[in-house]
């Protein structure tokens, strides 16, 4: 992914974000479609740490010393995937589904306010982009 200089990092960042919370709506939404199904492995999606790692969080592994530390590119931003990663029901009991419908909803809703605060600073982003354009106007 190669980004447009005036937008700097950040776009290219939130762009990706919003992919991921994309995603991620998708998997919280099969397991609850599938909470009454016999022997369903809820599934995660796991890209957190990964986005945190390519941005260059202090607790992770950068490196540190080198005249770029980053990748060309934006960084590592670009090649965050994600990855789904499924949890068998281990308590033996019943059909061995384990959805929790509950813990599901609220997943669904914190992935909503996330991408919709994601939305939001894009939108402020390109917001200032066009006042800054338009001379201030």
């Amino acid at each position: 992914m190669t980004e447009i200089a005036m937008f700097g990092r950040t776009v290219g960042l939130l762009k990706k974000v919003l992919d991921l919370r994309v995603q991620n709506q998708q998997v919280i939404a099969s397991n609850i479609a599938n909470a009454d199904t016999p022997g369903y492995a809820p599934a995660r999606l796991e890209f957190e740490k990964d986005l945190q790692r390519a941005l260059g969080d202090p607790g992770s592994s950068v490196r540190t010393g080198h005249p770029n530390p980053f990748p060309p590119s934006g960084g590592g931003v670009a090649r965050v995937e994600g990855r789904v990663v499924r949890s068998p029901d281990a308590s033996g009991i019943g059909d061995r589904n384990g959805v929790e419908v509950d813990q599901e909803m609220i997943a669904l809703a914190e992935n909503q306010i996330m991408y919709e605060a994601a939305t939001q600073m894009l939108s402020k982003k390109l917001g200032l982009l066009k006042y800054v354009i338009q001379d201030g106007r």
